[in-house]
């Protein structure tokens, strides 16, 4: 009997709507530490050559004023997308001076915690909301956290494909279009939850850390050499608990069964006081220290693996835009930069997350409950920690099973999504990412957290040598192709603009910056108008 897959998979693979599943658009977000010659934290601003890292639409700063953020528009092909990351980057080489870009998701050697400058954003109520913010971040996580980098996948299907699935099937016909597609997203990321610590197994690349990093934090890693920290069968320790974790959260779990039991929840943060932080206060002699006592300063502080994200208009907030146009396009958030790649993602790497996001999506998606939640969660606990194990096993929903013979299932069934990709590039791109990643289901040497730990032992089991090693590598590459005439005629004007942008904004009346903040927090937030469970 066919499965909603398979029915779906045939209905899109009819020449009238060849064209509506070729849509959709593809971006990523690249984070990236500046360091100087020797692998240590740069101590400079972040170069104005570059433009305002407040205003400028690709080139900003994420928490750190040395973390810098590279952000594609968004493509319709992922090698579209990967020429214009490259072009960011030879164009960002072309002004960094003798700085380098670090080649890893982990940070470098990072100096003391006051010595971590938070990034500005200029005297504008809105650049210091962001400054503020970032100061809260420092005070709940701590700044080691907050300098970890990610790539960051945005994926979104043609708008018309969701209405050709919601015309030739069954289900509640009251439903808008936008809410069909809301909901539609919602299924892809319950899926996602279920199926990514494959993701983490194939791509998951720091098995490996700066023994400064944890700060004196208790931890069971092992010793690999003097400066670095492992565990032996590590995909992403990033992912851990080791990188993203807080107290605050550990309670906060978003509902993923409609949107607006998912809005609801984080409404929720966003109002909830949490006692710790209440103690602390905002502001500590006369200044701001964070924008609130609550879980969750603002609704992007909660760290997830995936999001439904929502384009934003000019002073909306993102809870905002969903509750008001619905869900526009996912954001993934778990995928290590992978320090052998230039940009830190490969092509092959973009097809097969194409193949495996348009799977999510079509494939069949039940509600989640806790004790669903609770089992993808230890999955993808077990995989980042010890994913390369021999005899690893993880829980499917009827019995422990070893994660090949697991993951080599998933590559089945995901196999005729890529075909139809395939299909309709008239190539085997998609195909031939689906046959690399099934031998690193076979040998376990084969996966990024291997390749590194294996590289590392020319480094005398040094993180920080061989990060260096990449990121002088990469650097070689970007600045023996420096960016065309036209290329960095494009990007002067973008950054000009910026710069201009952002002293308008200066320049412009300001209201009192606690008024704004209070203006800010009281914003209205949707409400969940239903119950999902």
């Amino acid at each position: 009997m066919p499965t909603l897959l398979t029915r779906r998979l045939a209905l899109l693979a009819e020449e009238k709507h060849r064209a509506v599943l070729a849509g959709g658009l593809r971006g990523i977000e690249r984070e990236t530490l500046r360091v100087d010659g020797a692998g240590h934290l740069a101590h400079t601003p972040h170069p104005a050559a570059m433009g305002s890292a407040l205003t400028h639409p690709q080139i900003t700063t994420d928490y750190a004023e040395t973390l810098l953020e590279f952000i594609t528009p968004a493509e319709q092909d992922i090698a579209t997308t990967l020429a214009k990351l490259d072009g960011i980057h030879r164009y960002a080489y072309s002004k960094l001076g003798n700085e380098l870009l670090w080649s890893q998701s982990m940070p470098c050697q990072l100096p003391a915690e006051e010595d971590i400058e938070i990034a500005w954003y200029g005297t504008s109520n809105l650049g210091t909301l962001k400054h503020v913010y970032r100061r809260g971040l420092a005070l709940r996580y701590g700044k080691a956290m907050q300098c970890i980098a990610g790539i960051h996948y945005n994926y979104s299907l043609d708008e018309r494909l969701w209405r050709v699935l919601a015309e030739q099937e069954p289900g509640d016909k009251r439903l808008t279009a936008r809410s069909y597609q809301s909901e539609a997203y919602l299924a892809t990321i319950r899926n996602f939850r279920r199926y990514s610590w494959l993701l983490m197994y194939l791509f998951g690349a720091s098995p490996v850390l700066s023994s400064g990093f944890l700060r004196g934090r208790p931890h069971k890693l092992q010793t690999l050499s003097a400066d670095t920290l492992y565990l032996p069968y590590a995909t992403s320790l990033r992912m851990s608990d080791l990188g993203y974790q807080n107290d605050a959260q550990s309670g906060l779990s978003p509902h993923e069964n409609c949107l607006d039991s998912y809005v609801a929840a984080l409404t929720r943060a966003v109002n909830q006081p949490y006692a710790p932080y209440a103690e602390l206060g905002t502001k500590r002699d006369g200044e701001w220290i964070q924008l609130s006592t609550n879980v969750l300063q603002i609704e992007n502080e909660y760290y997830s693996t995936i999001r439904p994200k929502r384009v934003i208009q000019t002073g909306e907030r993102p809870i905002q835009a969903l509750c008001a146009r619905g869900v526009q396009y996912i954001e993934v958030r778990c995928m290590d930069v992978d320090p052998f790649e230039p940009v830190g993602i490969s092509e092959q790497a973009g097809r097969f997350l194409d193949a495996f996001l348009l799977f999510c999506a079509l494939e069949d998606s039940p509600q989640i409950t806790p004790e669903h939640s609770a089992r993808y969660t230890e999955n993808f606990a077990r995989t980042v920690k010890e994913g390369r194990r021999p005899g690893l096993t993880l829980h499917n929903g009827d019995a422990e099973v070893p994660l090949p013979a697991w993951g080599a299932e998933l590559l089945e069934r995901i196999r005729p999504v890529a075909e139809l990709l395939d299909t309709l590039r008239g190539d085997t791109a998609h195909g031939n990412a689906l046959a690399a990643q099934s031998l690193k289901l076979q040998d376990a040497t084969l996966t990024p957290s291997a390749q590194v730990l294996r590289a590392l032992e020319a480094h005398g089991n040094s993180f920080s040598a061989f990060a260096l090693a990449q990121s002088e590598q990469h650097a070689a590459y970007f600045r023996s192709h420096p960016p065309t005439a036209e290329e960095a005629s494009y990007f002067d004007a973008l950054a000009a603009t910026s710069l201009a942008e952002q002293g308008e904004m200066e320049a412009a009346p300001q209201s009192n910056f606690d008024d704004y903040v209070a203006a800010y927090r009281a914003s209205n937030l949707c409400q969940s108008r239903q119950d999902c469970d």
